[in-house]
């Protein structure tokens, strides 16, 4: 699941990422929110947990991007699909939020098209973009908030 906060700024929207600290997973890059869904869970609330829990921030408005992000995972064997939100958030993160205080060493505010050259990934970097044009456009319907 991908989690890609935002906030409203005059020239537009400004995205959230997070670099991930040395010693963890992917260390060094930047990243959006992402995580798995734990068993019963609903998709929805496992990105309001993984927001909260690597930041410290609730969304103010919690949005499904019309879209996933696909991916093979080699050391498993499969295919994963992994459906992707969009969080209008207010302020900046807590990032020693997370237990440890290890998960990420720093944040940054970013157009939509710097936010996406930052990231590794292609399929984050079109997920980034698509939240980015349906922002952009007033295109983000009502019914795909979801629920608190």
């Amino acid at each position: 699941m991908d989690v890609y906060p935002y906030r409203l700024t005059s020239d537009g929207p400004a995205f959230l990422l997070l670099r991930r600290a040395p010693g963890t997973r992917y260390a060094g890059q930047w990243r959006m929110i992402g995580g798995k869904i734990e068993a019963g869970e609903a998709a929805h609330a496992t990105a309001r947990r993984e927001l909260r829990e690597e930041t410290a921030l609730v969304p103010r408005r919690l949005w499904t991007v019309p879209s996933v992000n696909t991916f093979y995972e080699a050391h498993a064997d499969r295919v994963t699909i992994a459906p992707a939100f969009a969080a209008e958030v207010d302020r900046a993160p807590v990032l020693d939020n997370d237990p440890s205080g290890t998960e990420h060493d720093a944040f940054a505010w970013l157009a939509p098209e710097d936010a996406a050259a930052r990231l590794v990934w292609p399929e984050q970097q079109r997920l980034l973009l698509l939240s980015a044009n349906l922002l952009r456009r007033g295109a983000v319907l009502d019914d795909w908030n979801v629920p608190a």
